[in-house]
């Protein structure tokens, strides 16, 4: 039958998850970091998904498809819900370090899912004299070139011949603690975030490895969905460029422990 439908321009999805997060029925499932529709028969039409879109990735469209099944659809979300309760759901926005009595409902974006993370409580010093002089707290930068957004970086610059090239999520700075000296050590930084910038950043990256002799590239994202944007972006880059460069992803999980 021809009925409307929803339609996701891969091009545009920046990979947040807004969308698989909005949808009721379970239509759009998030698939190598880039929102997709699953099965016709689970999209009712009704759009839904559509306003919490930041890119405008997802449009109507009329053609072929099969009719929406309701049935299919409540069992598919039944066993969903059976999982989540023996499992612990992520999309139920409670995280093992917070009590479900005090965990905000979520229902938007896992990348904005509130939640607290348990830490051993340390003694903090209370001015930047004595920060300095606390062994414990004493970290040098080991960034060496200026500036650091994708965005504001030049296509050419000195420092990127024969460079060790990091592209970094804006957040992962922030989660792991040993960021510097295990990750920017040694290379050059270019750090964004797709989902707040709403840009693709593959053209620009495919620029900067194009002209430029880049040794290897490391991506370093979030676990969350939407930062497979930046991961995506940097792929795209490497392959556009036409260049044959070794190249690793590290993910950061939000507790501050990585995924290699």
């Amino acid at each position: 039958m021809i009925r409307r439908i929803i339609k996701i321009n891969e091009d545009l999805c920046n990979g947040c998850g807004a969308c698989a997060a909005a949808c009721h029925e379970g239509a759009i499932g998030m698939v190598d970091g880039k929102a997709r529709l699953l099965k016709d028969d689970y999209c009712d039409g009704l759009g839904d998904c559509l306003p919490t879109c930041p890119t405008g990735a997802i449009t109507f469209e009329e053609r072929e498809a099969a009719a929406y099944d309701e049935a299919a659809v409540k069992a598919r979300m039944a066993q969903r819900q059976n999982a989540c309760d023996a499992a612990g759901c992520p999309s139920a926005g409670i995280s093992s370090t917070v009590s479900s009595s005090t965990a905000p409902h979520h229902s938007g974006c896992p990348g904005s899912q509130s939640r607290s993370i348990a830490r051993e409580a340390r003694e903090i010093p209370i001015s930047t004299e004595t920060l300095s002089l606390e062994k414990s707290f004493s970290m040098e930068s080991r960034l060496t070139q200026w500036p650091v957004q994708i965005k504001l970086a030049p296509v050419q610059a000195p420092y990127f011949k024969d460079a060790r090239l990091l592209i970094a999520a804006d957040c992962t700075a922030f989660a792991y603690g040993n960021f510097h000296n295990d990750f920017i050590a040694g290379r050059i930084t270019l750090i964004g975030c797709p989902k707040l910038d709403m840009v693709d950043y593959s053209e620009k990256l495919t620029e900067i490895i194009r002209l430029n002799d880049i040794k290897d590239v490391t991506i370093v994202r979030m676990e969350v969905p939407c930062c497979g944007g930046i991961e995506n972006a940097a792929k795209r880059a490497l392959q556009a460029s036409g260049k044959f460069i070794p190249w690793q992803v590290v993910t950061v999980r939000t507790d501050g422990s990585l995924i290699r």
